[in-house]
């Protein structure tokens, strides 16, 4: 009877509705459209109200995300079909120290976007991680990418981009004993994925076993990238949803000006938690924008709270976080855990710039 419960909540928390997604379709129509229109009817565009300012802003976007997003599909369908057994010795026991620094550095190693690393975070999450180490993973990820130190390194220098990877391994860290703290303690529910009879120490076996299981053909690569294109439909509704509300906002008010307006007060900071709560784009496309923070408004800490408030205050995240675990709560205890964090580093960094 137990074993019946625990496989009916399971299949209703990571298993997305069969019936007609009319968010994912109806965004996802809007973007391929819009997308199409920019290449093939550029005299159209004009005519409409900001049209050819959200066009621009979609084609961007999509030309940004799109590797992240279809590396993190890949992935997904690949960590699919990984035995749970083999996942948790990479990852190590949950609710411990160890497990949650090998999540750490197993966010640092997989060089995705915030998008590609939210596809990936849920999935280990189904295969039995904490839910600390989902967190921690989650939160390293994004900023510690190989591509995304290059760009933060070419637009800031060497001082901050390291003191922006830095910041943000502790935070993960830190973040995750937290959720894992609050777990032990009943306050959070645990992953009913998790049987914690796990083999964590196993690594070498587990994956000579698998290894030796995986049958090398056409059809089975085909059927892991399906796999994981119908594992992902759930979160590219949000992402998908994301671009369109972004476009929206930055047809309608252009960045240049939120970002003179950003200096290195306290209301600034606020402004700039606020404009990156309701700017959704991936890691590599907040870049820029971050830059800007530090370059014209001379706010190191404002550039800081909008990479992480992109990780801590991202309803898309949030979205996909309740959908995933089947509880508001844990979605909810993102920003609980992690915001007063970055608001704390945010102005100990525009103070110490000033």
């Amino acid at each position: 009877m137990d074993h019946q419960n625990h496989q009916q909540q399971q299949e209703s928390c990571c298993h997305a509705s069969k019936k007609t997604d009319w968010l994912l379709w109806t965004t996802g129509i809007i973007l391929v459209a819009t997308y199409a229109a920019s290449f093939f009817l550029p005299d159209f565009l004009p005519l409409i109200p900001y049209g050819s300012e959200f066009a621009t802003s979609v084609v961007e976007l999509l030309h940004k995300m799109w590797w992240g997003v279809a590396l993190g599909i890949i992935f997904v369908g690949i960590l699919a079909g990984v035995p749970r057994e083999l996942v948790m010795s990479i990852l190590g026991k949950g609710g411990t120290m160890n497990g949650l620094l090998r999540a750490t550095a197993a966010g640092v190693l997989l060089d995705l976007c915030s998008h590609g690393i939210l596809l990936v975070g849920m999935q280990l999450y189904k295969r039995g991680a904490s839910l600390g180490q989902m967190m921690a993973f989650l939160i390293a990820s994004p900023w510690n990418s190989l591509s995304l130190t290059l760009i933060l390194f070419a637009l800031v220098g060497i001082k901050w981009t390291l003191t922006i990877l830095v910041l943000s391994l502790v935070m993960a860290i830190i973040s995750g004993v937290i959720f894992d703290k609050l777990v032990a303690k009943g306050v959070l529910p645990p992953n009913p994925n998790s049987t914690g009879a796990e083999n964590h120490n196993g690594f070498r076996k587990e994956l000579k076993e698998y290894i030796q299981s995986i049958h090398w053909s056409l059809n089975a690569f085909g059927k892991m990238l399906y796999t994981g294109l119908t594992e992902s439909t759930m979160i590219l509704r949000w992402i998908f949803f994301g671009i369109v509300l972004a476009s929206i906002i930055r047809a309608a008010v252009p960045v240049e000006l939120f970002a003179q307006v950003f200096g290195s007060t306290v209301a600034g900071l606020g402004a700039t938690l606020l404009f990156a709560t309701i700017l959704e784009v991936c890691s590599e496309g907040s870049m820029p924008v971050a830059a800007d923070f530090l370059l014209r408004a001379k706010a190191p800490g404002n550039m800081f709270g909008f990479l992480m408030a992109g990780v801590s205050t991202d309803y898309t995240e949030m979205l996909t976080l309740k959908e995933t675990t089947g509880r508001w709560k844990i979605a909810f205890f993102l920003p609980l855990v992690t915001l007063p964090q970055v608001i704390l580093i945010a102005l100990i960094l525009n103070q110490m710039s000033l």
